[in-house]
C-alpha cells in the first residue's frame, strides 16, 4: 500500500457557524477538508478504499445537503434528534425509493464521522453516546420508511409529523 499524507486538521467550533453566504462557502470548504481527513483516516485504520469512498460520500450527503443546507447547523455542536430527523424524514422524503439497506449505508458513515469527531475532541463523549443513540434505532427507521412507502392520500402531513425536521429555526444554537 502506498503511503498516505495523513493531516490532523485544526478546527474551532466556531469554524463551522455561518450567517450568510460567504460565510456558508468558508463553512462548506472547511467541511470538505474535515471529509478528506475522515477518509484518510478511515483509509489509515485499513478499511478498503471502495468502503472507505462510500462512507465518506455518505458522510458528505449527511454534513453539507443536511447539516449545512438544510438545516442550517454547526457540523461540530451536534443537537439531540438531528440524527433522527435526517433518518426518520428527511432522507426518506428526499429519496424517490427510499431503501432501507441505503439508509443503513449512510447512517454507518454518519456513525463512522461521528466517532471519527470524537476521537479528534470536536464533539464531547456525551455527544457521541446521544448521537449514536440515535443512529442505532434502525427498526424506527423501517418502521418509517414502510409507513412512507405505505402513505394514501394526503396521509404525508401526519407521517411527516411523527418525526419532525429539526432545522436552526427550531433549536437554540447558542
Amino acid at each position: 500500500m502506498s503511503e498516505l499524507n495523513f493531516q490532523n486538521i485544526e478546527f474551532e467550533h466556531d469554524d463551522f457557524d455561518f450567517s450568510d453566504l460567504e460565510e456558508e462557502l468558508r463553512v462548506d470548504k472547511s467541511c470538505r477538508s474535515l471529509l478528506n481527513s475522515f477518509y484518510t483516516d478511515l483509509l489509515v485504520r485499513g478499511l478498503d478504499k471502495q468502503v472507505a469512498s462510500d462512507l465518506a460520500f455518505c458522510a458528505d450527503y449527511y454534513l453539507r445537503d443536511y447539516l449545512l443546507d438544510f438545516s442550517r447547523q454547526n457540523v461540530i455542536r451536534p443537537k439531540p434528534g438531528i440524527i433522527k430527523s435526517f433518518a426518520g424524514n428527511w432522507f426518506i422524503a428526499r429519496n424517490l425509493n427510499p431503501e432501507f439497506d441505503a439508509l443503513i449505508t449512510h447512517l454507518k458513515a454518519v456513525d463512522e464521522l461521528y466517532r471519527y469527531l470524537h476521537i479528534q475532541h470536536y464533539i464531547s463523549v456525551e455527544e457521541l453516546e446521544y448521537l449514536l443513540f440515535e443512529a442505532y434505532q434502525v427498526e424506527y427507521y423501517k418502521m418509517r420508511i414502510d409507513s412512507f412507502l405505505a402513505i394514501n392520500g394526503d396521509g404525508f402531513f401526519e407521517w411527516d409529523q411523527e418525526c419532525p425536521l429539526v432545522t436552526r429555526s427550531l433549536i437554540n444554537n447558542d
